[in-house]
C-alpha cells in the first residue's frame, strides 16, 4: 500500500501545511510504506491513474481543508484520510460549524456573524472580543482585543482582507485547552499556556514559546473527562471522519465553551495533535500506520 501525502497548497497557511507534510512523509516511510509526496499547488495531475493508493491531504486553509480538494478526490474515487468534502466545508465555515453546535445545545461563547462594515455598531464590540474571519485557521485572521475601541486600523483592514466576514465573539478569560479526536474517541487534553503577558497567536502557535501542558496540571481530571465527551460530540455532530480536533476555553467557574473544530489539524513536529498522541502512546510513525488502518478499514481496501 503506497500513501500520497499531499501538502502544501495555495493558501496563507502554505508554509505550515508543508511542514505538517514532511513530518507525515516521514513518518510513513518509517512506519514501511512506500510513499509518494506532491503539492496541489502545482496542479492535481499526480491523482491521475493512482492504484493500490491512498491520499493523505495534509493541507491547512482553503483549497485544503474547506472541501474543495476533499470533493476531487470524491469525484475520483480515491480513499483518502480524514472528512468528507460537505463535512468539511461545514467545520471551515466557522459560523455554519456555530450553528450546528448550538442548535445541539453545546456552549459556546456569544457571538455575531459580521463584515467590515457592520463591525464598528456590534454591542459586543463594546467589551473584550475576539475578531477572527469566518473561514481560516491556524490562529491567521485572529485577534484579541481586550480594550473595545483600540484595535489598530490597519491590522482590521487585514483581517478583511483575508475574508469579508467575520466572527466577532466575547472574550472567555480562562484556561485554554484543545482536545485532538482519533476515529471518534478523544486524546489526552492539552492546556495551551502563551508567554506570559502574550497572545496564543500564530508566532506563539509555531515558535515553540508556549506551554502545551498534557495532561494538564491545573484541571481536574473530572472536568477534563467532561471536556472530552464534548469534543466527541462536537467531531460526531459535525459529520467529521478519523480525525480532527476541537478548541476549548474553560472559565473560572469551570463552564466549558467549545469555540471551533479543525478537520485538518497540524501535523508537524511542534503541533498539538501529535503531542496528544505521543501522550496516548503512538508516536508518529504509529499514528500514521493507524491512520492508514482507517482508510482501509473505511474504504473496505
Amino acid at each position: 500500500m503506497t500513501i500520497l501525502v499531499l501538502g502544501g497548497g495555495k493558501s496563507p497557511e502554505r508554509d505550515v501545511s508543508l511542514r505538517s507534510a514532511a513530518a507525515i512523509s516521514m513518518a510513513a516511510r518509517q512506519a514501511g510504506f512506500e510513499t509518494l509526496e506532491a503539492d496541489p499547488a502545482e496542479g492535481l495531475s499526480t491523482l491521475d491513474n493512482l492504484s493500490d493508493t491512498i491520499v493523505f491531504p495534509i493541507l491547512h486553509g482553503a483549497g485544503g481543508e474547506d472541501g474543495q480538494l476533499q470533493e476531487e478526490l470524491e469525484k475520483r474515487h480515491l480513499p483518502f484520510l480524514g472528512s468528507g468534502s460537505q463535512a468539511s466545508a461545514n467545520c471551515f465555515d466557522k459560523w455554519k460549524t456555530r450553528q450546528v453546535l448550538t442548535r445541539a445545545g453545546i456552549n459556546m461563547p456569544k457571538a455575531v456573524l459580521v463584515s467590515k462594515e457592520t463591525y464598528g455598531g456590534q454591542p459586543l464590540r463594546k467589551k473584550p472580543h475576539v475578531l477572527k474571519v469566518n473561514r481560516g485557521g491556524s490562529s491567521i485572521g485572529t485577534m484579541i482585543i481586550r480594550e473595545a475601541g483600540k484595535e489598530p486600523v490597519k491590522n482590521i483592514e487585514k483581517l478583511f482582507a483575508l475574508d469579508n466576514e467575520a466572527v466577532l465573539e466575547e472574550l472567555i478569560e480562562g484556561a485554554e485547552i484543545t482536545i485532538p479526536i482519533l476515529d471518534n474517541k478523544a486524546l489526552p487534553v492539552i492546556e495551551i499556556r502563551p508567554p506570559e503577558g502574550l497572545e496564543f497567536d500564530y508566532d506563539n502557535k509555531y515558535n515553540g514559546k508556549t506551554a502545551e501542558i498534557c495532561p494538564p496540571e491545573s484541571i481536574d481530571e473530572q472536568l477534563q473527562q467532561k471536556a472530552r465527551k464534548i469534543a466527541e460530540n462536537v467531531h460526531r455532530l459535525m459529520g467529521c471522519r478519523h480525525l480532527s480536533r476541537v478548541d476549548f476555553m474553560i472559565d473560572k467557574h469551570n463552564n466549558v465553551y467549545a469555540l471551533e473544530i479543525n478537520t485538518i489539524p497540524g501535523l508537524t513536529d511542534q503541533s498539538l495533535y501529535p503531542r496528544a498522541a505521543a501522550v496516548a502512546g503512538l508516536d508518529m510513525p504509529g499514528l500514521v500506520k493507524r491512520f492508514a488502518e482507517l482508510v482501509i478499514r473505511d474504504y473496505n481496501l
